[in-house]
């Protein structure tokens, strides 16, 4: 590219250790008629597509081949998850370190204080915006902002096929009438896994025809995570996924030091990463999930990605596109909301050509899974009677740890368990009612959280989750409630959640309405 790209961005590129193009940015690079062309890009995740955009939207700024003014917004970049935005942000922070003169690059992201977002971006007038869907139709409709962005020269649609999956085509669409339409000029470039209908309707809005066409994914090639060995563990009981996962992970952490963990909910996940701190891994622990603040979530991106061991016990906002480098196990305890997202978790491992496996950990009720999904090559885990005999000899330990963990915390995990499957569509795939449900939320909690008795749970909680008078809950009393803040008695309880709103995807979704948190704001995973 020396000669042709322009030599700050070469020199950047440089300092970031690159030696060699991927093939998907070579293929844009070169295959393109012009880098202001329109172009479809079909290439996996975790082969270099920021990269791939990135470069040659920067050249054609850098160059002055923009008619964008000074201070007006020149690259608008959509993407799913405010995970993926700070990834892409900070690319971009990298390609441009190099320049005289700086070049800022902004986001605008759902989970972020949006008063004092959006007068930064209004301050200090980014050349590129990096956001997701939900916060940016919240800018557009403010006509100041809108001002900023009238004069697009490029616009990028990152992970088409899962933003427009998880349930963007509305916002997309509306963030396509607010800005310029497409015969100002502006460059359309959509890259995408998959291309399914729905994803072809927007592409013919975004891309003018005769656009570009470029895939790094050969049609007879299996998809990456074909190609990860991938085991499951039964266990007989849910009570036993505390004593079966320490079990499975003392196993694999001999072979395997960087592992993701995921959990049905993020409280769940916030019970997991509470118990193994404290004491079930000598390897280090790290945390992630909505319930944590936008600023811890981006600490512990960057601290993971760094590390050269240890455990991330996650919800879906890492399950999709996020890159951490090196990961070689990804274990997933409990049921997936479908194969899909299954498939997006193991992808988290096996990434830029290294090697990686999967399990699932799985009640032998849950089995289902297997059946439901008999294209994914998952196979009972060759060392199971192994996991097995360390589940039944680690119980004593592992009790011992959740003796010492606050019981709110073992609550609110109790609590979004239920409320999750409340909500799933699960039950009768479990073969079991609602009371069953409740019995074995009970079970979890006694025998597997070592709680006294079952949590308690408030009367309009309960309600909420469709779940009134329904045999086996232990009713709050108000001084239940009073030492429980964390228990609402009016509006969604933050705690107990739907199907929809603790496990859906890890990604931004608009809730309307309001200011701050409420307008942009994220799902709770």
């Amino acid at each position: 590219m020396a000669g042709k790209l322009d030599s700050k961005l070469l020199q950047a590129l440089d300092v970031m250790g690159f030696t060699n193009l991927t093939p998907v940015q070579q293929r844009v690079l070169t295959d393109l008629p012009n880098w202001r062309s329109d172009c479809l890009v079909q290439a996996k995740t975790g082969t270099g597509k920021t990269i791939a955009f990135l470069l040659p939207a920067l050249h054609c700024l850098l160059q002055g081949s923009s008619a964008t003014p000074r201070g007006q917004v020149a690259i608008l970049i959509i993407t799913p998850t405010r995970e993926l935005a700070q990834q892409i942000a900070k690319s971009c922070d990298q390609l441009t370190s190099q320049l005289s003169t700086p070049l800022r690059c902004d986001i605008a992201v759902g989970g972020t204080a949006r008063a004092s977002a959006f007068a930064r971006f209004m301050r200090e007038a980014p050349s590129v915006l990096v956001a997701t869907p939900g916060r940016l139709k919240d800018y557009l409709s403010d006509p100041a902002a809108a001002e900023k962005m009238s004069n697009i020269q490029t616009l990028v649609l990152d992970e088409a096929d899962t933003m427009l999956e998880a349930g963007f085509l509305a916002d997309v669409k509306q963030i396509l009438r607010l800005i310029p339409p497409k015969s100002t000029g502006w460059q359309g470039m959509c890259f995408s896994a998959t291309v399914p209908p729905k994803v072809r309707d927007v592409i013919n809005v975004v891309l003018k025809p005769g656009y570009s066409s470029i895939s790094t994914i050969e049609k007879n090639e299996a998809p990456t995570h074909e190609r990860v060995p991938q085991y499951h563990v039964l266990m007989s009981s849910v009570a036993e996924t505390f004593t079966t996962l320490t079990s499975l992970i003392q196993l694999e952490s001999r072979t395997s030091s960087k592992i993701i963990v995921f959990g049905v909910t993020a409280n769940m996940v916030a019970l997991f990463a509470a118990a193994f701190a404290r004491g079930l891994t000598p390897l280090k622990v790290f945390e992630i999930h909505s319930r944590l603040s936008q600023s811890v979530r981006t600490k512990t991106t960057e601290q993971f990605k760094e590390a050269d061991s240890g455990i991330l016990f996650a919800s879906d906002v890492i399950g999709r596109g996020m890159d951490f480098p090196n990961v070689d196990l990804v274990i997933q305890v409990g049921l997936p909301t479908n194969g899909e997202q299954y498939v997006h978790r193991v992808g988290r491992t096996a990434r830029a050509g290294n090697d990686g496996r999967a399990i699932i950990l799985l009640t032998e009720a849950e089995s289902f899974f297997m059946k439901t999904n008999r294209h994914l090559p998952i196979k009972p885990h060759p060392q199971t009677d192994a996991i097995t005999a360390g589940a039944a000899s680690c119980t004593e330990t592992v009790t011992k740890v959740m003796y010492t963990i606050e019981e709110e915390k073992k609550q609110r995990a109790y609590s979004s368990f239920i409320g999750f499957f409340a909500g799933s569509g699960l039950l009768k795939q479990l073969r079991i009612d609602k009371a069953g449900l409740v019995q074995l939320a009970n079970e979890m909690a006694i025998k597997g959280m070592a709680c006294p008795e079952p949590p308690p749970m408030d009367k309009k909680i309960i309600g909420k989750m469709g779940l009134k008078g329904v045999p086996g809950f232990n009713y709050a009393s108000g001084d239940d409630l009073v030492r429980r803040p964390h228990h609402r008695t009016s509006g969604k309880p933050r705690d107990v959640l739907s199907h929809g709103g603790d496990r859906r995807g890890g990604v931004e979704k608009r809730r309307g309405g309001g200011g701050g948190r409420g307008r942009g704001g994220s799902q709770r995973v």
